[in-house]
């Protein structure tokens, strides 16, 4: 277990199985049943044709660095800087906010191959942060 302090999400009955797979060190996103289309953050309907008519399915955790942004001045004090803020793009072609851990701020690459690994913060949270995909 992390022994980071930082604040932790708080599962609602939408994202709990979210966050239910995170702590089996699974990636999942919500997928439309009517029209294929993955929403992520968990919602009560598709994003895309509003359907409710949605089901959690396992993600690779496998893509790329979308976009990014470096932090040198956290909103709390907890939060150790600098840390890096990114929008992965799944190889299933959902966007994902996370943390990318392990590449220097200078290092970070818009494009760069990214994999998901989990830290459990607590007995109920565990979170997916990202780093770069080892080649082979």
């Amino acid at each position: 277990m992390s022994d980071r302090q930082i604040p932790l999400p708080r599962p609602t009955s939408i994202s709990e199985p979210y966050w239910r797979a995170c702590r089996e060190g699974r990636l999942t996103v919500q997928k439309c049943k009517d029209c294929g289309a993955y929403t992520f953050i968990p919602q009560p309907c598709c994003g895309a044709c509003l359907s409710e008519n949605l089901e959690w399915v396992e993600s690779s955790g496998r893509g790329t660095l979308y976009s990014f942004s470096t932090v040198y001045r956290p909103q709390q004090p907890v939060f150790e800087t600098p840390y890096t803020v990114v929008i992965v793009e799944l190889d299933e072609g959902y966007h994902m906010l996370s943390n990318l851990i392990g590449v220097a701020p200078e290092d970070v690459e818009i494009g760069a191959p990214l994999e998901v690994f989990f830290e459990e913060m607590s007995d109920e949270i565990t979170l997916p942060y990202f780093r770069v995909r080892s080649a082979g």
